[in-house]
C-alpha cells in the first residue's frame, strides 16, 4: 500500500493523489469487469463498552474510540455516536469528490466540508416516542478551490450525490436486522 506523502509540494501532491485515483478506479474497474461478485464488500466493525457510556471501536487495524459528553451520560473523551457519523458522512463525500473530479477531469485543488445536523433527544430519553431518534435535518456545506467554473463544480455535486455510499445512508432507509444473544 502506498502512503500519500504530505511532505511533498503542492503540485507533486496533485500529482501523486492524481496517480492514485486513476489507479485505484481502474483496478477496481477491471477486479469488477473480470468478475461482478468483487464488487460486493462485507465490513466488519466491532466496539466494546468502556467507561460510563464509550465505546471502543475496532475497525481491521484501527482502534478509536467513541464517547458522549458529560450533558449525555458520558466522560466527553471522545466525539459521540453522532459526531462520528457526521464525520464518516464528511469523510466519504472528500473521498468520492477527490474520486470522480478525476474521473471528470474536474481540477479540485481544495475542499473544506461543513455539517450541521439537526436531533431532538425526546424519542432518545423516552419523553415523546412520536419524535425521529435520529437527524431531523443534515444540512452540508462544501466549499472547494480550483479554477474550474461553479457549472463543472455543480456537476461534479451531482455526481457525488449520486455515488457517495455514507449519503446514500443518511438519505435514504436501509434494511438493519438486530441480533441480541446471551454472551
Amino acid at each position: 500500500m502506498t502512503i500519500l506523502d504530505t511532505t511533498l509540494a503542492p503540485s507533486d501532491l496533485s500529482a501523486e493523489r492524481a496517480e492514485r485515483l486513476s489507479i485505484a478506479g481502474s483496478t477496481w474497474h477491471d477486479s469488477i469487469a473480470a468478475d461482478a461478485s468483487n464488487a460486493q464488500l462485507t465490513y466488519r466493525v466491532r466496539g466494546t463498552a468502556e467507561g460510563s457510556v464509550a465505546s471502543r471501536i475496532t475497525a481491521g487495524k484501527h482502534v478509536f474510540v467513541v464517547d458522549e459528553p458529560g450533558a449525555l451520560a458520558g466522560d466527553d473523551v471522545a466525539a459521540s455516536p453522532v459526531e462520528v457519523a457526521l464525520g464518516a458522512l464528511i469523510s466519504c463525500q472528500v473521498v468520492v469528490y477527490r474520486l470522480y473530479a478525476q474521473s471528470l477531469g474536474i481540477q479540485v485543488d481544495e475542499i473544506d466540508v461543513i455539517a450541521d445536523a439537526d436531533l431532538d433527544v425526546r424519542n432518545l430519553f423516552g419523553i415523546d416516542q412520536s419524535v425521529r431518534a435520529g437527524f431531523t435535518d443534515v444540512r452540508l456545506t462544501i466549499s472547494i478551490t480550483g479554477p474550474e467554473s461553479d457549472e463543472r463544480y455543480q456537476e461534479l455535486r451531482s455526481t457525488v450525490d449520486e455515488h457517495c455510499p455514507v449519503l446514500d445512508l443518511f438519505s435514504n432507509a436501509t434494511p438493519v436486522s438486530v441480533t441480541v444473544t446471551k454472551a
